[in-house]
Parts: structure tokens; sequence; C-alpha cells
């Protein structure tokens, strides 16, 4: 006669006993949506402490005035950097930097946000020559609000191999009217830099705003 099935197959315990982790913390998770062409600015400001800027021009680091009226008056490429993207990174601000003659041409702005300022900046920056302005969003505020950085949603949800919560690499086209003209984000970087797409943006951005002018100086307005 076969025996009958043992209901309590596990050792017993009281779950009186069991003490819950305090540092145990669950974030919920929301799926990030970056700010798109077509979308308006998000309201963001740049503060002008010395220490949240650091400019350079043909690799070497350059002190002057922080132009603000020039650079949220006028057409402006914004690209997102952060050195933990490591090469992917420094090629996002070598591409960037072959554009800096022509954006200028154009009456537009280049500007780099970083969501850190790491030490071996400068000498990337010598290497390779560049010609960059860095503004430094250290809690992250702006990227949150372009949307392609997220507590609730971290890279490494998206990536393998980053253990840091870091934005995405992204470049955006804006006018002087605060319409994003551009953006380009890669997430598994497949894509083809688009040098002509991002000038192309440029001008028209340009060219927007040069009718905005004239219309304002046309007789009778």
């Amino acid at each position: 006669m076969l025996s009958a099935l043992k209901i309590n197959s596990f050792p017993y315990f009281d779950l009186s006993e069991i003490e819950p982790d305090q540092d145990l913390v669950f974030r919920s998770f929301q799926k990030s949506e970056p700010v798109r062409s077509g979308d308006i600015l998000p309201d963001f400001s740049l503060e002008k402490e010395p220490g949240r800027w650091q400019q350079f021009f043909n690799g070497a680091e350059t002190h002057g005035p922080v132009l603000f009226h020039q650079l949220l008056n006028k057409p402006l490429v914004i690209g997102f950097y952060s050195y933990h993207w490591q090469q992917y990174g420094i090629e996002l601000l070598k591409q960037l930097s072959s554009l800096q003659n022509d954006i200028s041409a154009n009456k537009a702005s280049l500007l780099i946000i970083s969501s850190e300022r790491d030490k071996k900046l400068e000498k990337l920056v010598w290497d390779n020559n560049l010609s960059l302005n860095f503004y430094f969003d250290k809690d992250k505020q702006i990227a949150e609000k372009f949307r392609i950085y997220s507590e609730h949603d971290p890279i490494w949800n998206k990536f393998s191999g980053i253990d840091t919560n870091v934005p995405l690499l992204a470049t955006y086209v804006v006018s002087a009217t605060g319409q994003i003209e551009y953006d380009h984000i890669d997430p598994d970087f497949s894509k083809t830099f688009p040098t002509g797409e991002i000038l192309s943006a440029v001008k028209k951005a340009g060219n927007q705003q040069n009718n905005i002018r004239n219309m304002h100086r046309s007789p009778g307005r």
C-alpha cells in the first residue's frame, strides 16, 4: 500500500522571523520617449557659474565670457555626451567638432552638454584637436527634460556593459523660436552620423530666423 503524500514537504518557519531589508528600494519602470523633431524645446536654464562651462579651440582650453545671448537667440545644435560611452562618445565629439565651422557660418551655435566633468576631458580634446564648448549638467536635469535620461528607465535596460545610468548620446538642432528641427538618437550605434541632415536643419532654422527678422523690419510693422 502506498504511503500517504506529505502535505508539509518543506521545513516549517515562522514568518515573523523575516526581517525586511530597509535598504532595498523598488523603482517603478516607466519607458522614456526622447524629445523628437517637431516637439517644442523643453524649458531649461543654463547656469552662469564658471564651473559649469569649459571651452576649447583646436584642442586647447580657452577662457572667455559665455555669450548667453548668442546661444539662446539663434539656432543651436545640442550634443549630449558622457565619457561612459567611451569610443562611441569620442566619435560623436569628433563628428560635431568637424561641423563647427559650418554651423558658425550659418550663424548658429554648437553646445555639448555632459553629465559629468571628467578630468580626462582636456586630454581627449587635445589628442583629437577639437573645438567645442561644454556645459556640465551635473544633476542630469537637462537630459531628463529631453527624456534621454531617467531614473525609471536606466541605461542598462537598453545596453549591456554599462553599469552607470547616463544619458543617451543624442544630437538636436533647435531653432531660435524653440522648435526642435532635427534629432539624431542612435540607440544601437548602427547608423551613419547624419552630417548632411544636421547642416540642412541648421540652414532651415537660420532661414526661418531671417524671415522673422525681415517681417519685423518691413514697413508698417
